[in-house]
């Protein structure tokens, strides 16, 4: 199946970019849309990443010798992080040669640790998601919470064998052959409990309890997800003391609904009941996490809770302009709006969002808007709700 996906790259002649995204996301065959005419160097082929290795300067004799290249088509470099020191030759190639560079990357963290070039801001930023619910005919929610995102694990009917492979042949092992950690008993246990802490907030000396590892080693584990573009922390929003937080604690989101649930051994058959509920809303960050990033918004994405238990899923912008709670039930009753309506008397949003699994949009007397995930998504993408 073709996805068109909703990211575009659209660079001044002369331009360098990187392309950031976990693997498997589509990012090289996006970059080959959008750039058909131009020369792709894929560094997981060993029979080119070898060489390069030993000798990043030969990148340009490479390109000579090719017949379709031209220097005023950018450059495709894939899995750039797997030889760091071609970006050295990289940055002389745009400085003396006046090429650019569009330079996918899965990791960030082998290029900083190593202290590679990265361009000096010569190069823009971009990042790719697993696909998004607009970018997917006939969408089927229990198929994308089941499967996942990546689009071929959504597409196939054995997604468990592709989600089985992702985790333990890629996800475990990219983190060990990029030395990002020698024990490997220990972190295979940390990445295994990932079931239990996805979503929630973070309590590390009881995951080092849990695992047998210390806590800053927990801490350190966790840090390499984010720096493999594996996860996000999801921090609590603080704004004033008037009522007290039951914690500082960050949550942890994993990259992908489909690899969260693989690893929780969770497999969805009806839409509805707290586990239906728990991957909805990890849906929902996830969508909100690609609309801000392919529209290029700055805002911060938190969560609420008190010391009384009340909680708000997810609060957009440095002041609370917009809180959403995610449930999963099919009918809301006064206990599902808690939440948000302690929030409203704390913060006073310009909106608050009840997204759910009912079927018809509707609004509280008190200016909660109660959306279908359906109705949420299609309005937030059709940029009619400003989350900001």
């Amino acid at each position: 199946m073709h996805y068109i996906r909703t990211l575009g790259i659209e660079l001044p002649q002369h331009q360098s970019a990187f392309l950031w995204g976990p693997r498997q996301t589509g990012k090289s065959t996006l970059l080959k849309e959008l750039f058909p005419d131009s020369i792709s160097i894929d560094l997981l082929d060993s029979n080119v990443r070898g060489p390069l290795l030993l000798e990043p300067g030969s990148l340009i004799e490479r390109l000579r010798v090719n017949r379709e290249f031209h220097p005023n088509k950018p450059i495709l470099i894939d899995e750039i992080q797997s030889v760091p020191d071609l970006l050295n030759e990289v940055h002389r190639l745009i400085e003396d040669e006046g090429l650019s560079f569009v330079m996918c990357a899965s990791s960030a963290r082998k290029l900083v640790r190593g202290r590679a070039n990265l361009l000096g801001g010569r190069a823009w930023r971009f990042n790719l998601h697993p696909l998004t619910y607009g970018e997917i005919p006939s969408f089927d929610l229990l198929t994308a919470l089941n499967r996942g995102l990546l689009p071929r694990h959504y597409q196939s009917l054995d997604y468990q064998r592709f989600l089985s492979a992702y985790v333990d042949d890629y996800l475990k092992q990219e983190v060990f052959a990029e030395g990002l950690t020698r024990n490997i008993p220990a972190f295979a246990r940390f990445f295994d409990s990932m079931g239990f802490n996805h979503g929630e907030q973070l309590n590390f000396s009881n995951i080092s309890r849990d695992v047998g590892i210390h806590p800053n080693t927990v801490r350190e584990y966790f840090q390499i997800l984010v720096d493999t573009l594996l996860g996000s922390y999801l921090e609590p929003f603080r704004l004033r003391r008037s009522r007290a937080i039951i914690t500082k604690a960050p949550k942890f989101y994993l990259f992908d609904v489909g690899v969260a649930g693989y690893l929780s051994g969770r497999t969805l058959t009806k839409n509805r009941g707290a586990e239906f509920g728990k991957a909805l809303e990890h849906f929902i960050f996830m969508e909100l996490n690609a609309f801000r990033t392919y529209n290029e918004l700055s805002y911060p994405i938190r969560y609420w809770r008190t010391q009384s238990g009340l909680e708000c899923d997810f609060v957009i912008g440095h002041l609370g302009q917009t809180v959403i709670e995610v449930k999963g039930s099919r009918r809301i009753d006064r206990r599902d709006l808690r939440g948000l309506r302690a929030f409203m008397d704390e913060y006073s949003p310009r909106q608050a969002i009840l997204v759910t699994n009912e079927g018809v949009a509707r609004k509280t007397s008190d200016g909660i808007l109660i959306l279908p995930w359906k109705e949420f998504l299609e309005r937030m993408w059709n940029e009619e709700l400003i989350l900001e």
